[in-house]
């Protein structure tokens, strides 16, 4: 089957052309040093940094794991997207220590904050995280599109699944080793604005074939538009208890997000995306000022409230199609004989919507920025993982290190990580889909940063040995769920006995256990932090809210003006404003 014209390849051709120009123009100009190849000089504008943290966000699991969401469950995960306002914490509540601190990562600032050991606890467990999500699944997601666009290409053994993601890869990593965060940043704010033209003519094409946005919702009807309850499937209990039994089994796998889970433990896992995690905040720490750093993570707030039009509801017209017979070829791959939605192949509807609605020459641009998507994700990730080993782990042992052996080394770093990654695809193919997969994973690993480093901003006499009790307990807390649970996805067919330990362990949905973690680590940092000795003030002196000089303070203020509070608002009306729409 043949899915890509010559006109489609003309314009994905002439995509990767633009890419590889920006980069290798990027390369060209700058110094070989680890500012410039880590953090881009530090002087990166506003626009570039919002199109860069959107980019970096909106890949693989959005293009192939959340439109995928939209065909089972509707608009039940827009509560994620819909998170957009944790962006102002960062720009507002984080930014300002982050930049004031000039430090390199996040961990860095764990460092200056509580303890040098803390510092590589953390960059431990944020490596073996972007392994676990970010490598693993940008990967995999590339597989998935390949297949779908690209399903009779076989090269030296390999079908289109891995000879896809192995091209992404390839290309990906070729300006991202060479040119560092500057070259990542410049071609995610092209690759940006292809992503979301594409986005939209997809929706645009999608709803034409279906009829109309009145035919959506007459179709999918208002159960996939409503986000303030839970899906109860017809003959399944509902319920909020955390363990479920048999006969409410079914629910938890299709419901996913009940209200308590993502009330409470979805702003924990946005918080810590958002606010903690280097391979988000790396761009802001790239700003020229916190002037620039602020208003980047505005825009980048104002463009992360479009994934739920131009992926979720992308998701649920591919369903539409396929229910109501309207295109054959989408309803052979999505429904069973008896017309029922096939829920493994849910992951295929954003790529099998590209492949069916739209024209030749429209569909290599979506293409291109599919492949944009994919691989600014990739980029992003690359990057932060190469900045954390070699600052955190490397130049540490290494103090003499040049500046030319640490880009050396960051190099290096980012391609054992995509080993790793490959490595871990059989995992994320046994998973139940690849969304749910990214959200359990980050359940089980954002709680103990998240305490540590709000909790420590907040609270001066919180300590180094408090910090560290959380982040070993939190971080063992969810090492063991996940190897409680990969057995599970592994293996078809296996299952811990009912009512044991290991049993009870695996049913907790994973929101509830990833609660449990919060309010352990939450428990441990403060009590061992009041149960040892008080930080000295000089060590926490600018780090705490509490220990700020009226420099700082005026520093701080003098960073932002009507402007940036009247954009901030908007942001906040405009979500406001999407909870009342999708309401059934």
């Amino acid at each position: 089957m043949t899915v890509l014209t010559t006109l489609d390849w003309i314009f994905i051709a002439a995509y990767f052309a633009l890419i590889l120009g920006i980069a290798w123009r990027v390369i060209r100009k700058q110094n070989n040093t680890s500012d410039e190849y880590f953090l881009a000089g530090r002087n990166l504008g506003w626009f570039i940094v919002g199109a860069s943290i959107f980019a970096s966000n909106i890949g693989s699991e959005h293009l192939v794991g959340l439109a995928g969401s939209g065909a089972t469950d509707g608009v039940a995960l827009a509560h994620y997207e819909l998170h957009a306002w944790c962006l102002l914490v960062l720009g507002w509540v984080m930014a300002p220590f982050y930049m004031r601190s000039n430090v390199f990562t996040m961990p860095e600032f764990l460092e200056r904050r509580f303890s040098p050991t803390a510092r590589w606890v953390l960059s431990l467990i944020s490596l073996v995280a972007y392994v676990l999500t970010k490598v693993a699944v940008g990967i995999f997601a590339g597989g998935i599109v390949f297949g779908v666009l690209l399903p009779d290409v076989h090269f030296m053994g390999m079908n289109s699944f891995w000879f896809g993601s192995i091209l992404v890869i390839i290309l990906t990593g070729l300006y991202t080793i060479l040119g560092g965060l500057k070259a990542v940043a410049y071609t995610e704010a092209i690759q940006t604005v292809i992503l979301i033209i594409g986005s939209v003519l997809v929706t645009f094409y999608g709803l034409k074939a279906l009829g109309g946005w009145d035919e959506l919702r007459a179709i999918c009807g208002s159960e996939m538009f409503n986000l303030w309850k839970p899906l109860v499937p017809a003959g399944m209990e509902g319920t909020w208890a955390p363990v479920k039994t048999d006969t409410q089994m079914a629910w938890y796998f299709n419901t996913n997000y009940p209200w308590v889970g993502m009330l409470f433990c979805a702003p924990i896992i946005g918080l810590w995306y958002w606010c903690t995690d280097q391979y988000i905040v790396q761009r802001t720490l790239g700003a020229a000022n916190l002037t620039e750093a602020r208003r980047g993570t505005i825009a980048a707030a104002f463009l992360k409230l479009l994934p739920v039009f131009i992926f979720i509801i992308p998701g649920m017209i591919c369903f539409a199609l396929a229910a109501s017979g309207k295109m054959q070829s989408i309803s052979s791959q999505m429904m069973d004989a008896d017309g029922h939605l096939i829920r493994a192949n849910a992951q295929q509807a954003f790529p099998l919507l590209v492949a069916s609605v739209l024209p030749p020459g429209i569909r290599g641009i979506v293409v291109a920025g599919l492949l944009a998507a994919l691989m600014s994700s990739l980029a992003g990730v690359f990057n932060a993982s190469s900045t954390l080993f070699t600052m955190d782990f490397y130049s540490k042992f290494n103090p003499n290190a040049s500046q030319k052996n640490l880009v050396r080394i960051g190099r290096i770093a980012t391609v054992v990580m995509v080993i790793i990654g490959l490595l871990w695809i059989p995992v994320i193919q046994g998973s139940r889909g690849l969304y749910d997969y990214l959200q359990s994973v980050q359940g089980y690993l954002a709680p103990p940063i998240f305490v540590v480093f709000f909790f420590g901003v907040f609270n001066k006499r919180l300590n180094a040995k408090g910090c560290l009790a959380a982040l070993g307990v939190g971080f063992a807390m969810g090492l063991f769920r996940l190897a409680i649970d990969t057995p599970v996805a592994l293996t078809e067919g296996f299952a811990y006995e009912e009512g044991s330990f290991f049993w009870l362990i695996n049913s907790i949905f994973f929101q509830y256990y990833s609660l449990l973690i919060f309010l352990v680590c939450a428990a441990t940092m403060i009590i061992v932090s009041y149960a040892t000795e008080a930080p000295a003030a000089p060590k926490v002196a600018g780090l705490t809210f509490s220990t700020l000089s009226e420099d700082d303070r005026a520093q701080n203020r003098a960073s932002w003006t009507q402007k940036d509070v009247i954009a901030s608002a908007l942001v906040i009306v405009l979500i406001l404003a999407a909870y009342l729409y999708f309401n059934g």
